[in-house]
């Protein structure tokens, strides 16, 4: 199927305006966090120099070296539980049939459509029935728990594309099941396994209302969560504001930068089959 000139004309028009819609804030936000307190608006206003000043100040006012810490914790080790259980779930999903297996499956997807404040309340009283709140497993299971259902969907759908003949070929020279899955179907898994990755990292670094519920002590607060109280601190310094949101973006941005290829390689891959 060709596509004309003018249908050509109007995606690369729609593109571009979503593409500035996009932008215009990042740049107004970076171009406030350069821009020196004294000359500190709310509006979108170049600066008559820049002013780095703004980050060092942010980042030793609001003592984010700590707060990133604790991001960086919970992050990596929710991202690897998550994909150490969602990729053989996601392999048995898609290769065996057992009794339930449907059920199962359409059970763990559930999870997918339950809005988090939902069940924040029940679980903050679980958690602090069995003494974890106030503790890094108390931001790290849940979240956890909360982005298996993704997971586990995202690989099945890739091992479901995965060619049949090249794991029958792999089965009639011996290889067992487990064999088959880390020998065989997981070297060429790297791109949908590195944007399964990509999305909890970004979800779990984003998240505010967790940590807000089950975290209230200062040394264990997550970045989005320090950066909220940073915020009623600093109301009207909007230089500073923008200097620690970008701070605090700053980490997933280049995460996603250095690893884009995989990302959309991922992406086209763990979408072949539903």
């Amino acid at each position: 199927m060709r596509i004309s000139r003018a249908e050509q004309l109007v995606n690369y028009l729609i593109l571009a305006v979503f593409t500035v819609v996009t932008i215009v804030p990042l740049i107004g936000v970076i171009l406030s966090a350069l821009t020196p307190q004294s000359e500190s608006v709310a509006g979108f206003a170049v600066p008559s120099h820049f002013d780095l000043g703004n980050f060092v100040t942010a980042w030793n006012q609001g003592h984010f070296s700590s707060y990133l810490s604790s991001s960086v914790l919970v992050t990596v080790v929710t991202v690897v539980f998550t994909i150490v259980l969602a990729v053989p779930a996601g392999f048995a999903f898609a290769r065996f049939r057992f009794p339930g297996s449907k059920v199962l499956f359409y059970v763990l997807l559930l999870g997918l459509m339950i809005p988090e404040e939902a069940f924040i309340i029940p679980l903050y009283y679980n958690l602090r029935g069995i003494g974890l709140t106030d503790t890094y497993w108390s931001l790290i299971l849940p979240q956890t728990a909360w982005s298996l259902g993704f997971s586990v969907f995202w690989m099945r759908n890739y091992f479901l594309s995965f060619p049949g003949s090249v794991i029958e070929a792999a089965r009639l020279d011996g290889a067992r099941d487990l064999k088959v899955l880390w020998h065989v179907m997981l070297p060429s898994a790297r791109p949908a396994i590195t944007t399964a990755c990509l999305l909890v990292a970004m979800w779990t670094w984003n998240e505010f209302l967790m940590p807000l519920v089950m975290i209230s002590g200062e040394s264990m607060r997550t970045a989005p969560l320090a950066l909220a109280f940073f915020q009623g601190q600093h109301t009207t310094q909007y230089s500073l504001l923008a200097a620690a949101g970008t701070l605090i973006a700053l980490p997933i941005v280049l995460l996603y930068l250095f690893l884009q290829r995989h990302f959309v390689a991922g992406m086209l891959s763990g979408a072949v089959k539903g």
